[in-house]
């Protein structure tokens, strides 16, 4: 394994931290700040649309630098955040943190999934991308129990401080360990590169590629799959509390197990991803919906809770791999910007899954109702997914050898970047 994958991995660690962990402490957030539960959720909405404007705005402009330059700018955006959210004094400064290590979200997992499959062969990009998100799914087995713990003995302050730390770590592994590829390397030296072209004529033809009705199906997914995952695990921890009777001390542990349900599936799932990119989605959406269901049905045993809050994890980041795979599939010539558009459809369903999932809150609907709002989103996903697929076919030209079966399983073969040297 190229150790420049390792590095990324723990850049995504670092940002992984940031976006998870006020889900173990959102209820001393909100106690602490005198907001109610669902306000304090704004915490995690407002993230996740910064993340989108971070994702298609900075992007563009940091794809003209070398791409180990642009991990780097953006890491010490993130310091800067969670250094804003431990000191702040009121729930303003502390929104402001979160937007400002948010901004870097996007771009740096959009950038650094297209250099994390440019240093592998084809047939090993996705996993290649798994083991980059696979620092975002530690955060959940390690990081998140971890701080939630540290923000229970000494202050959520305290959990921000060391996750600033983490990103002064994860810089200099990514200083020390990530190749310095240039911009037109990384993209496989295309003509449509913004290196090659310049930069006006990279980024028209960068977006050119959202021309294609399959990237949009792409993003829907991503927007629908995601937020009905994340959307339920945002308020799991007073659900856990307060309908299941978990004792507070024990949200870590619960933490622990739904990370290491995440770990697993984003490896596995960018394993199936190589083997049967669509088959593996539907079978993985359809599960995550039924899941959730069973969760909501469950909530009240502390046993049952316990086994669907790991099928959860499971399920929900066994798409990740797949579903960027997807988009960069059918965004030929745009690896970068498609990619930065798909964390940004991820964290679009972020905002939404926890919005919905609020508002269902607010109107006392009850704890469960965030599952039920998950369930929905995930059934809404598998529709467009079975959509997608169906004029996928209608439109692909019959395949007139083995080698064109393949490529119809795996669309990302065609157009991934190709190695950097």
């Amino acid at each position: 394994m190229p150790l420049g994958l390792i590095a990324l991995a723990l850049g995504g660690f670092g940002i992984g931290l940031t976006e998870f962990v006020i889900a173990g402490l959102i209820s001393t957030v909100a106690s602490d700040m005198g907001v109610s539960i669902p306000v304090a959720g704004y915490l995690i909405s407002g993230y996740a649309l910064a993340v989108v404007v971070g994702a298609l705005g900075l992007t563009p402009v940091l794809g003209a630098w070398r791409p180990k330059r642009a991990l780097l700018a953006l890491m010490v955006l993130f310091i800067v955040g969670n250094t804003l959210s431990a000191v702040a004094t009121g729930y303003g400064m502390l929104l402001a943190g979160r937007v400002v290590a948010a901004l870097a979200h996007g771009a740096f997992f959009g950038i650094g999934s297209v250099l994390a499959a440019s240093l592998v062969p084809a047939d090993r990009k996705a996993g290649a991308i798994s083991i980059m998100f696979g620092g975002l799914t530690l955060a959940n087995v390690l990081g998140v129990p971890l701080g939630t713990f540290v923000g229970q003995q000494w202050g959520w302050r305290a959990t921000f401080a060391v996750i600033a730390v983490v990103g002064v770590v994860a810089a200099a592994g990514i200083a020390a360990l990530v190749p310095d590829a240039t911009a037109e390397t990384q993209s496989g030296g295309s003509a449509q590169s913004p290196q090659s072209a310049g930069r006006a004529a990279g980024l028209r033809a960068e977006l050119a590629a959202f021309r294609n009705r399959q990237v949009w199906f792409s993003l829907a997914m991503t927007v629908l799959v995601f937020g009905g995952m994340f959307g339920a695990f945002m308020y799991v921890e007073p659900l856990l509390t307060r309908v299941t009777g978990f004792d507070e001390s024990a949200v870590p542990w619960m933490l622990v197990l739904f990370g290491v349900g995440l770990f697993v599936g984003n490896l596995l799932g960018g394993r199936w991803a190589d083997r049967a990119l669509a088959r593996t989605l539907v079978v993985l959406t359809l599960a995550l919906a039924v899941s959730l269901v069973a969760f909501a049905l469950l909530s009240g045993s502390q046993v049952g809770s316990a086994a669907m809050l790991l099928a959860m994890g499971f399920f929900g980041f066994a798409t990740v791999p797949g579903l960027q795979m997807r988009v960069l599939g059918h965004a030929a010539g745009a690896p970068t910007m498609a990619s930065s558009a798909n964390i940004a459809a991820f964290n679009v369903g972020n905002f939404l899954g926890v919005w919905i999932s609020g508002l269902a809150i607010s109107a006392g609907l009850g704890w469960t109702s965030p599952l039920w709002v998950g369930a929905g989103f995930a059934s809404l996903g598998l529709v467009v997914l079975l959509a997608a697929t169906a004029a996928e076919r209608r439109t692909a030209p019959e395949p007139t050898e083995a080698a064109g079966a393949e490529h119809a399983e795996h669309p990302e073969r065609l157009v991934a970047p190709s190695p950097v040297a």
